[in-house]
């Protein structure tokens, strides 16, 4: 499956009202597409344990989209098969008051992935230029000077996440960032489900409700957002979310790209540690 028209192109900016949330591409049901996420999944669980057998990378996986794109279930869903030991899921909810006495990148610095261990990013410093920017008000929790809040703040964040992304790129940290696109009103029908739902009331909260009249501001603020800080090694790509089947499948087909485009092998032993080997077989087999 070619992902590639995904992918938000650095040189192309892209308008969301001209994307799709519904496209299932080659797929017409569920159980083809169901298939191959069971075959991604497994490639998955083969490659981080060369992953994490070569100690040299780390893969950060963010997610960001509006409530009820399916971040959680695209987690559970398209990580199921990796190894607990080698990867690490952070969410990242309002901050707290020690949060918000640093900068707004050290919360998310603090939890990124070790060398040969995968990190996910249930939303991200990317909040800070979505919902920061459509409620100012927030930033007022953050006490900067005065000084530096001014009009230019979105596009000195915009420049400073993406210095901060190609130091991490620069140092061993492959990074692939998700929006999920999801619709207005596949948004709604999801909302209603959890409010019908007694097993999903929990997840529905008024705010998240409330948060539907600043959709056009949300959708302004991350086309920007995508535009300004999609990147050759940190890309965005944009995955249509309305049927939560395939966008899993994108998920799983873009992660394995990634992973398979670092051409990482088991570590090969040197002499000496051969050597080392070869003795303990003699003492076991001596036994």
């Amino acid at each position: 499956m070619n992902t590639s028209h995904y992918r938000v192109n650095p040189n192309k900016p892209i308008k969301l009202k001209d994307l799709s949330t519904s496209d299932h591409g080659e797929y017409k049901d569920k159980v083809a597409a169901r298939e191959k996420l069971a075959k991604d999944i497994e490639r998955m669980s083969e490659m981080q344990d060369i992953f994490y057998a070569a100690d040299s990378y780390s893969l950060l996986i963010i997610f960001q989209a509006m409530d009820a794109a399916g971040k959680d279930g695209a987690i559970k869903h398209v990580m199921s098969g990796l190894n607990p030991q080698g990867c690490q899921v952070a969410s990242f909810k309002s901050p707290n008051p020690t949060e918000l006495d640093h900068d707004y990148l050290w919360r998310c610095n603090i939890r990124l992935p070790e060398r040969g261990r995968i990190g996910i990013f249930n939303r991200s410093y990317y909040e800070e230029v979505l919902v920061v920017r459509v409620h100012p008000e927030f930033l007022k929790a953050q006490k900067l000077p005065e000084a530096l809040v001014t009009d230019k703040i979105w596009k000195r964040r915009f420049e400073e996440i993406n210095n901060y992304e190609k130091f991490l790129t620069q140092n061993g940290t492959k990074i692939i960032k998700f929006f999920l696109n999801v619709s207005k009103d596949e948004q709604k029908r999801r909302f209603m489900e959890r409010i019908e739902n007694p097993t999903k009331n929990w997840k529905l909260s008024p705010s998240d409700v409330g948060e539907r009249a600043y959709w056009d501001d949300y959708q302004a603020a991350y086309e920007d957002m995508l535009n300004q800080t999609s990147t050759e090694n940190a890309p965005w790509y944009v995955i249509p979310a309305d049927q939560k089947w395939y966008s899993r499948v994108v998920i799983s087909q873009i992660i394995v790209d990634a992973m398979e485009s670092l051409n990482l092998k088991y570590p090969v032993l040197n002499e000496k540690a051969m050597a080392a080997l070869e003795e303990s077989r003699k003492q076991l087999e001596a036994e």
